[in-house]
């Protein structure tokens, strides 16, 4: 039974040293892009180089393995699905989720090139009331679905909830076309975007959720099998 009990520790340090060993970024995983395999499909996101913060860490998550079984636990159509939450790896039906995380939060990193267009991927984070700074979630993060706006729609924006601040151009015609949610961009970190896997993206957005206390979280779980670094295809 001794002799049991020191391979099994032998074993589990071994297990710990290879799970610190792989959460270490190198410079090739930053050439990566990152396989997300979901029960409804594969979303392929590639991560950008000018929010270094939130690429590393996503990479360093997904290498450990913490995004494997958790949930779309926030899904709302013409808006985004979430996930990132470890609560709901476990969670029983009509729990409701939204508040876990690693214990740590994320500088935010707002660039102007990067916008809430259909299939951004972003940080999830708490209220400008407790978070002024608006720092992300460790770990939670949503893929921007949105609906395609119009002139009137986009100034209207503008007026209303944007207090006046006007959308560039060129994001402007991107929101005419290919849609998004305009109003989150420099007030949540977006760090990267789907490049294959849309359709996965439209397909989650539209199953049916809870109006219950989980609220938004889908009535059959939706649920990320595993994430892992991949090649990237030449563009």
């Amino acid at each position: 039974m001794k002799r049991l009990m020191i391979g099994l520790l032998n074993c589990l340090i071994v297990i710990s040293l290879s799970a610190q060993k792989d959460s270490t970024i190198k410079k090739k995983d930053r050439k990566r892009d990152v396989l997300i395999q979901t029960t409804m499909g594969d979303i392929v996101v590639r991560l950008s180089d000018s929010t270094p913060l939130h690429r590393d860490n996503f990479l360093k998550l997904a290498k450990v393995g913490y995004y494997d079984s958790v949930l779309f636990h926030r899904v709302i159509k013409e808006f985004m699905i979430q996930s990132g939450d470890p609560n709901s790896k476990r969670a029983v039906a009509g729990q409701p989720l939204g508040n876990g995380g690693p214990g740590y939060t994320i500088p935010a990193e707002f660039r102007t090139t990067l916008f809430h267009k259909k299939g951004a991927i972003a940080a999830a984070r708490t209220g400008d009331n407790v978070n002024p700074q608006k720092a992300s979630s460790g770990s939670q993060f949503y893929l921007v679905q949105g609906r395609v706006y119009t002139d009137a729609g986009l100034d209207s924006l503008e007026t209303g909830r944007l207090n006046g601040k006007k959308i560039p151009v060129a994001n402007r015609e991107i929101y005419k076309t290919i849609g998004g949610v305009p109003h989150l961009d420099q007030g949540y970190t977006v760090y990267g975007e789907v490049v294959q896997g849309l359709d996965i993206v439209d397909k989650i957005a539209a199953v049916q959720t809870s109006r219950g206390q989980d609220r938004d979280r889908p009535l059959e779980d939706v649920r990320i099998i595993k994430v892992t670094l991949i090649k990237r295809k030449k563009s």
